[in-house]
C-alpha cells in the first residue's frame, strides 16, 4: 500500500509505504493542544515508511522526548516521533493523508485524559454544511 499527504498548503507532501502498525485516536492533553482539537487520528509506521517528497517540515521538542512535525508555513501538524517511547516509529496525522477515508481509527488512546463531553459528541444534532 502507497499512501500520500500534505499539509493544508500544499508546501509539505509525504508518502508512506506498507501497512500501519496501528491507526488511533488519540485524547491526550499535549496532542489537543499541539492541533487545537478534541482529538488527533494517528497512523503508526516503521520510520523507514516515511518519504518527505516535497519541502522540509519544522520539528520541535514539545515534551521531553517528544518530537513533533509540522509545516511552518501553515502550521499543520504532520508528525510525531519519540525516540525513547517509541523507537523507529513515526506516527503521521492521518487526516493529513489525500484519502484519510483509507486509514479508519481502530483504537482510542490516553482516554484517561479525553474532555468529558467527547463521550457524547455523537449525540449532537449534525448538518451536512454550515447551518442556516
Amino acid at each position: 500500500m502507497t499512501l500520500s499527504g500534505q499539509c493544508l498548503c500544499g508546501a509539505i507532501r509525504y508518502q508512506l509505504s506498507g501497512t500501519p502498525k496501528v491507526v488511533a485516536l488519540c485524547h491526550c492533553r499535549d496532542c489537543r493542544r499541539s492541533a487545537g482539537a478534541p482529538v488527533v487520528a494517528w497512523a503508526m509506521f516503521p520510520e523507514a515508511a516515511l518519504s518527505v517528497t516535497q519541502g522540509q517540515p519544522k520539528t520541535i521538542n514539545s515534551s521531553g522526548t517528544a518530537m513533533r512535525s509540522f509545516c511552518a508555513d501553515c502550521g499543520t501538524g504532520l508528525f510525531y516521533r519519540n525516540a525513547a517511547a517509541l523507537p523507529g516509529i513515526v506516527d503521521v496525522q492521518s487526516a493529513t493523508l489525500d484519502d484519510p477515508e483509507a486509514l479508519p481509527p481502530t483504537v482510542q488512546v490516553q482516554t484517561a485524559e479525553r474532555l468529558g463531553w467527547m463521550q457524547h459528541i455523537h449525540e449532537l444534532p449534525g448538518f451536512e454544511r454550515f447551518p442556516s
